[in-house]
């Protein structure tokens, strides 16, 4: 079905991009699949981390900075958010620097999070920084992570290339499983809680 496609020159040609774009908002999977491709040696691992960094840190700046002047106005709109909202708020009033740094790593807070803490009046400068150092941390232990999983796909099955597609789509497939039964999970427990 597939088999007129050029895979590796559409990732040579397009996957740092793919890698940067998917990053501006929440990116791990395809953050895992360039990881993945780098040990293919279809793209190169730190050029993978460099770019997913630079998208992961952009996309919390644009958001933190909606939160900065629209926070007011628009969390309050984001009821279907409200315990995610309350739990980044009390995480950056305890813990403001590592609220920043790992808001990224928690399921749920990587859209919200940013946002509460610009409405927050945490200095932009503090923030910037301490982003910067998460998104690093961050790009380089899911790109890693795939690496490691190309690695050990490749023990097990030999050769990829023929594996190639099912492979992505099967990582694909099982982010959207995850999300789901976590967005199930919520909707229960938010239903428990009136």
């Amino acid at each position: 079905m597939f088999e007129h496609i050029d895979f590796n020159y559409l990732l040579a040609t397009y996957g740092y991009w793919a890698v940067f774009f998917g990053c501006l908002l929440e990116g791990e999977t395809i953050l895992i699949l360039g990881g993945m491709a780098a040990h293919q040696h279809l793209l190169h691992l730190w050029p993978v981390i460099g770019w997913a960094s630079l998208g992961g840190m952009l996309g919390d700046q644009l958001l933190f900075w909606t939160g900065r002047y629209f926070g007011g106005r628009l969390l309050p709109r984001l009821k279907s958010k409200q315990a995610a909202i309350d739990r980044v708020t009390d995480l950056i009033h305890r813990y403001p620097s590592i609220s920043v740094f790992s808001v990224r790593f928690l399921y749920g807070m990587r859209l919200v999070g940013p946002m509460v803490i610009g409405a927050s009046g945490l200095s932009p400068i503090r923030f910037s920084l301490l982003n910067a150092l998460g998104a690093v941390v961050w790009a380089t232990l899911f790109a890693s992570g795939g690496y490691w999983a190309g690695e050990a796909l490749e023990g097990m099955l030999g050769n990829l290339k023929p594996y190639r597609l099912p492979i992505a789509l099967g990582v694909l497939v099982l982010a959207v499983v995850i999300a789901l039964v976590r967005h199930w999970r919520a909707k229960v427990k938010a239903r428990q809680a009136e």
